[in-house]
């Protein structure tokens, strides 16, 4: 699977870690950067990410930073992308099966390798289940900010 990867320099280790460690599981891996760990702002790095599932480079996406919250929120600008912040498998695997996302955020700073690479595994591995989950996936490409819910 061709999987893109992205980081602000909080998640420069890990993401490095990551990236060689998917590379061994076989996937084809697209490194967006950063290049080293000198301070950068994370929206470039989400919206880079982004852009490259926009534009089919990758399928998958990994999206790193501190919390993973300010590059989760970064990524999920795109319409095309779907970014869920998680910090647990269990998470990881919902994310993929009611929300079709395919992009994964994880905070480096508050999750460790070892649980990282389980959700990352759950999160690969998963399928969107479709049926019920299908309309609401397709209306977080295209949000009406209605005063009502539908």
């Amino acid at each position: 699977m061709a999987i893109a990867i992205a980081s602000d320099h909080a998640a420069f280790a890990m993401k490095a870690e990551i990236a060689d460690w998917l590379r061994s599981e076989g996937h084809e891996v697209l490194d967006l950067g950063p290049t080293t760990d000198a301070r950068v702002d994370y929206p470039d790095y989400g919206y880079t990410l982004a852009d490259a599932i926009a534009d089919g480079r990758a399928e998958r996406g990994i999206a790193l930073c501190g919390s993973g919250i300010g590059i989760s929120i970064a990524v999920n600008r795109h319409p095309a992308a779907r970014c869920a912040l998680v910090s647990d498998p269990y998470s990881a695997a919902l994310s993929r099966e009611h929300n079709d996302a395919n992009v994964l955020a994880l905070g480096a700073r508050l999750t460790g390798i070892d649980m990282a690479k389980a959700c990352i595994k759950s999160f690969l591995v998963g399928s969107f289940a479709g049926d019920r989950h299908t309309a609401r996936v397709e209306k977080l490409s295209a949000p009406r900010f209605a005063k009502e819910p539908a």
